[in-house]
């Protein structure tokens, strides 16, 4: 079971360090599942990864308080604006626009609702 734990901790961290730069992939839901799966996996993992210079505050801010940090908020802001977008721009359909912008919208709801860092 630890080797279950151990490669999903992996698959999540390789998803949360490329949703850095990929304005669709969410970065800290993956860390924090990461986080969850090396506690079960690897003490050594699960310490790292906490102690991590980019990784571990997000993770440690969410434990601790349930927040998230200015720029992390923005940054996420910024990314929905982009996506949406891309998809105003690619002249996708009115009702997927729509769903689309209440997911996004609700998205941020969450996000600016969170307690900051």
């Amino acid at each position: 079971m630890r080797a279950f734990w151990a490669v999903l901790g992996c698959l999540a961290l390789t998803l949360g360090a490329i949703g850095i730069v990929l304005p669709l992939l969410p970065t800290v839901p993956f860390l924090l599942l990461a986080a969850f799966c090396f506690a079960r996996s690897s003490t050594r993992m699960h310490d790292w990864l906490m102690r991590h210079r980019i990784f571990g505050p997000p993770i440690r801010d969410w434990q601790r308080a349930g927040a998230i940090g200015r720029r992390a908020k923005i940054l996420a802001t910024g990314s929905l604006l982009l996506v949406f977008s891309l998809s105003l721009a690619l002249g996708l359909r009115p009702l997927i626009l729509a769903i689309q912008a209440v997911t996004l919208c609700t998205v941020a709801l969450f996000i600016w609702t969170r307690p900051e860092a």
